[in-house]
């Protein structure tokens, strides 16, 4: 039997080829808890008083993060916070993820607040995608389209519910993924943006923070079976299609091969990030022509899409 290297008296069911650790159960979660708590102190992502939302999409890392920042705020009686979902409109898929959703909001007491495509923006994904479909070759992946998107419709959440903080769960895997897809599309001065704490550019925009930044996403997904934490299992059906796929099984063999590779990419990238602030230019942001949106142009960039469609 191999003891848990922490409490020295457990069976240990969790080996961290990383830090060499073998963990029990209980030391293994208190562990990746630890982890989340490092990260809100070392990037000060959260402060006592701070009102906020969590992005819950109802699969595993938003979820468990629902968890484990209500396990946290216990302590904390002055921080209030609620959770917001977006339905982007993917039939057999969302609606699933919506209910899983709003069960843990329950199980735990948090307000759920819910906006979806349809509503803003006056499509659901499905039928951009068959909008797309006619196009043909050459134009944008569904992601690309539901990321943009996605990223509208929260903030806005987030803006009408006057929280302080939006709070994403992206973990470790996330953000180097994120990192490295900068440089594959060619953008590696986006790398000052993909932080752990967003800084605040405009009033409109809601601060994100990221405390899962410091955990790998396999430590997610084993916390929340050790919890008995319910998410949902499937993968969106559109995801195939995203080069984020291709970054993530590149990522995944080298952490396989040489354990650490995320938290090597992740500190090295963390190290180029001064210097690429540095180097780009502050950008003055204009209101979108259409919604009013910050924008660095007449049209913010899901005004565009937006106005595409319209004519394809």
């Amino acid at each position: 039997m191999t003891v848990c290297t922490l409490c020295g008296r457990k069976e240990a069911i969790f080996g961290r080829s990383y830090s060499g650790e073998n963990l029990c159960g209980q030391c293994f979660c208190r562990t990746v808890e630890d982890k989340v708590r490092k990260a809100i102190s070392k990037y000060e992502m959260l402060r006592q008083k701070d009102n906020f939302m969590v992005a819950v999409s109802g699969g595993k890392d938003s979820v468990t993060l629902l968890h484990i920042l209500a396990k946290i705020e216990k302590v904390f009686p002055d921080v209030s916070f609620c959770a917001g979902t977006v339905d982007e409109g993917i039939r057999d898929y969302r609606d699933e993820a919506l209910k899983i959703a709003e069960k843990n909001c329950q199980r735990l007491g948090v307000e759920h607040l819910v906006t979806s495509f349809k509503e803003m923006f006056g499509y659901e994904l499905d039928e951009i995608v068959q909008l797309i479909k006619k196009k043909g070759e050459g134009g944008l992946t569904p992601c690309s389209y539901c990321g943009v998107l996605r990223r509208k419709a929260l903030n806005t959440l987030a803006r009408d519910a006057g929280v302080d903080k939006l709070v994403t769960a992206h973990s470790l895997d996330d953000v180097t993924q994120t990192m490295l897809l900068n440089v594959a599309h060619g953008d590696p001065m986006r790398i000052a943006r993909s932080k752990p704490v967003l800084n605040v550019i405009h009033p409109k925009l809601v601060q994100r923070v990221k405390p899962l930044c410091l955990v790998p996403e396999k430590e997610v997904v084993f916390y929340a079976y050790l919890k008995g934490i319910e998410f949902q299992c499937i993968d969106c059906p559109y995801a195939q299609s995203a080069l984020r796929n291709d970054i993530r099984d590149m990522l995944n063999r080298m952490e396989h091969k040489h354990a650490g590779t995320l938290f090597t990419v992740f500190r090295s990238m963390e190290k180029l990030q001064p210097a690429v602030e540095a180097y780009v230019t502050e950008t003055q942001l204009n209101d979108c022509k259409l919604c009013g949106e910050p924008t660095v142009g007449d049209l913010c960039r899901p005004c565009k899409m937006l106005q595409e469609l319209k004519v394809l």
